[in-house]
């Protein structure tokens, strides 16, 4: 095969433009990922080679190794792992296959972002890196599976495209050679290189060595000293979770979280335990201070890494955990399962329904204790990862009321920047109270000012405010809460024995044929109109079925592709609202038609401005609203 020129799709030339012009600190990472690329190919043959022994031939010791030839002015990382074919080179190292790559790059623009080297590790684009340090990078891979010594070459000088090539390798694995800029020349020191094992990759599980010279006394003359190349192990490749707790320092807890998330900062909780009786195995999990990058995406790999005897068997063991615990990192080193474990056997194995059950109960235990002793830094917590925490009331119905629990709300009650929870909530609720109230709405809205709230402040009542996009959805699902119903304020009928309220049926005899000429105008927009019991302040509003969605929730489901159904809404209106009285007076003394049907209209497309809907004809709408203004200067003048 004669070498082939390729070009590099889009989002690949784009990653390597960032990677060459704007990403400067915290370079060295190119060695971490390259080293954890090559750890796991490393763990895909061994895990291979439990079915295929054929792989095994002639592999040797599994090791990655750092090789430096400072004359060519390269540094190579080799492993003897899976390795791959021509068109898995091509797929992997010339197109990024994941969801949200534009918004990947967009982060890595941001000036705010740029400090976040993890970013890089945590989408999975770490062999990219090597571009910041290197003018060219070559890789010569021979699959484990390949049974003569043909390979495959791949290389490019980031320039937009990638030439792939025949190549020979006496050995399966892959060989990464970075062809070095003059001013990283450094990295070829055997103390930089050192350092940066120790510091990112020490619990790498496999031996990462490099030949190193060392002076050694002569054996024929023992006044003299000769130099020597010896290969030396540099990465300490402990098990850290099968040694026991009081044997550990946080730091080492610490380092081993960032080897295995890429994250450069401490987690906020470790979780380390060692279970036995009917399923024995040790896992050590932790809780992250910050949310990884993507973890919103379909794609996000969830799960723990799975070990069985020490030995890996899958990067990320979905049934493991469930899905809305997956901020959740770490390993699990199972004695029960067989080594030869497949995702099909995991689905159905009741040794990983039992270390799903323990993995969860101490992963909410443990959160519930941070909420109870570390109030601080349970808050940061909630603020990363309270959206996605509320998916296990959706999908966890027997636990639902436990992750409840661990929520935070601001609330009409809380100050800026504070929180309250469903149980104290409940706590405060006067006698008179019989249900939970809540509002949702966006986090750049002001949803304290919202007309909805008029009739609970009025009455004294706390309102829980919701600004993820799933809470209304969250909230259908959890429906109560120690026995108290969960109610939307922008839902429903709404009586809450206010002042006035006894009048409330003679309001309706007042109002009746105006509420029938509303229903009449707008019978194709909403599908009723009544008196409201929750306003006080403002003329009217739009309200959804006691079960419906709302409005912001429709939105983000259409946002989503997904087809749902139009739902028309009520229109309530304020009885004690003076321009419903000089509308009735109107209707009393046959006024005229027209009018009474623009102010209709306006009064509709200002319920729709409230709740954050479009009006339904913007022209007509400003039309409308400039012939009020008009007359009302024009009466303003004239008392004048």
């Amino acid at each position: 095969m004669t070498a082939e020129k390729m070009e590099f799709k889009t989002e690949v030339k784009e990653l390597l433009d960032l990677m060459i012009h704007s990403l400067y600190s915290h370079k060295e990472i190119f060695l971490r990922e390259l080293i954890s690329n090559a750890s796991d190919a490393i763990d895909k043959a061994r895990f291979e080679s439990l079915t295929n022994r054929d792989i095994l031939e002639n592999t040797g010791e599994w090791k990655i190794k750092i090789i430096v030839d400072k004359a060519a002015g390269t540094l190579t990382v080799r492993d003897n792992g899976i390795g791959m074919t021509r068109d898995e080179v091509i797929a992997e190292l010339g197109t990024i296959a994941h969801s949200g790559t534009k918004d990947f790059l967009q982060a890595l623009q941001d000036k705010a972002m740029k400090d976040r080297p993890e970013l890089i590790g945590q989408f999975g684009v770490g062999f990219y890196s090597s571009f910041m340090i290197s003018d060219r990078v070559t890789v010569i891979t021979r699959k484990a599976t390949e049974k003569t010594n043909k390979a495959v070459k791949w290389e490019s000088v980031a320039d937009g495209s990638f030439i792939i090539a025949e190549a020979e390798k006496d050995r399966a694995g892959t060989d990464v050679v970075l062809h070095l800029k003059a001013e990283d020349k450094k990295y070829l020191d055997e103390w930089e290189i050192r350092s940066i094992v120790t510091k990112y990759s020490d619990y790498i599980e496999h031996p990462v060595v490099m030949d190193v010279e060392r002076e050694k006394e002569d054996p024929q003359d023992k006044s003299k000293k000769i130099k020597t190349a010896e290969e030396e192990q540099m990465n300490s490749g402990k098990a850290i979770w099968l040694r026991d707790q009081s044997e550990i320092s946080a730091e080492e807890y610490n380092d081993f979280y960032k080897h295995i998330s890429h994250d450069f900062g401490d987690p906020a909780k470790v979780i380390h335990f060692r279970a036995e009786g009917t399923s024995e195995f040790t896992a050590l999990l932790y809780i992250p201070a910050k949310a990884p990058y993507g973890i919103l995406y379909r794609d996000y790999k969830v799960g723990p890494t799975l070990y069985v005897k020490r030995v890996q068997i899958m990067d990320h063991c979905e049934q493991l955990i469930p899905a809305w615990l997956r901020f959740v990192k770490g390993v699990v080193d199972s004695s029960d399962l067989p080594l030869n474990v497949s995702r099909e056997i995991l689905q159905s194995n009741r040794h990983v329904e039992v270390i799903n059950k323990n993995i969860t109960k101490k992963a909410l235990d443990t959160l519930a204790d941070m909420k109870k002793n570390a109030a601080d830094s349970y808050a940061n917590f909630h603020k990363e990862f309270g959206r996605i925490l509320k998916e296990g009331i959706h999908f966890d119905f027997s636990r639902k009321e436990q992750i409840a629990d661990l929520l935070l709300f601001p609330s009409t009650r809380t100050e800026p920047g504070t929180f309250t929870t469903f149980e104290d909530y409940v706590k405060g609720m006067p006698p008179a109270q019989t249900e939970i109230s809540y509002i949702t709405g966006r986090p750049d809205e002001n949803v304290l000012q919202s007309p909805y709230l008029e009739a609970f402040r009025e009455k004294g009542y706390e309102v829980l405010i919701m600004t993820d996009d799933v809470d209304d959805l969250i909230m259908l699902d959890l429906q109560e809460y120690k026995g108290k119903k969960i109610k939307s304020v922008v839902k429903g009928d709404i009586s809450l024995d206010r002042p006035g309220e006894a009048d409330r049926e003679k309001s309706k005899e007042r109002f009746g044929k105006l509420l029938a000429l509303i229903k009449e105008q707008l019978k194709d927009d909403v599908k009723d109109a009544r008196l409201s019991g929750r306003l006080k302040d403002s003329a009217c509003c739009l309200v959804s079925d006691e079960g419906g969605l709302d409005p912001q929730m429709e939105k983000i489901l259409r946002s989503m592709g997904q087809d749902v159904p139009s739902q028309k809404r009520v229109l309530e209106i304020n009885a004690d609202h003076p321009v419903f009285s000089a509308m009735n007076d109107l209707i009393d003394k046959g006024g005229n038609d027209l009018l009474l049907k623009e102010y209709i209209g306006l009064l509709y497309n200002q319920a729709l401005l409230l709740e954050g809907s479009k009006v339904k004809e913007p022209a007509a709408f400003a039309k409308a609203m400039a012939k009020i203004l008009s007359e009302h200067a024009k009466q303003q003048t004239a008392k004048t």
